[in-house]
């Protein structure tokens, strides 16, 4: 499903402007997207959480010039899904 389809589902079911929908949704994600870069996790009760993950210092390898290099320890934006929602997955969608 890509970010269109939800406008269009969104839209459908509500009885709403796409461009309505598309413009809520846009600053759904801008809000998102501010509040990790400033270092602040979202929080959404019933469907999942929003993190700033902090990946500690490693050493990796360039295998192309077989050299040790460091990798300097740094943060990622996370998703992790509530316990009603990985149920839901869990107990709806079939294994393949």
């Amino acid at each position: 499903m890509t970010k269109a389809d939800i406008v269009a589902n969104i839209s459908e079911k509500l009885g709403m402007e796409k461009g309505d929908v598309q413009a809520t949704i846009e600053s759904f994600m801008e809000e998102v997207k501010n509040s990790l870069e400033s270092g602040d996790n979202v929080y959404l009760r019933g469907f999942g959480s929003f993190v700033v993950k902090t990946r500690a210092e490693k050493t990796g390898r360039n295998i192309s010039k077989n050299t040790t290099i460091k990798i300097p320890a740094h943060n990622i934006p996370a998703f992790k899904p509530a316990k009603i929602f990985v149920e839901g997955v869990k107990s709806n969608v079939e294994v393949k």
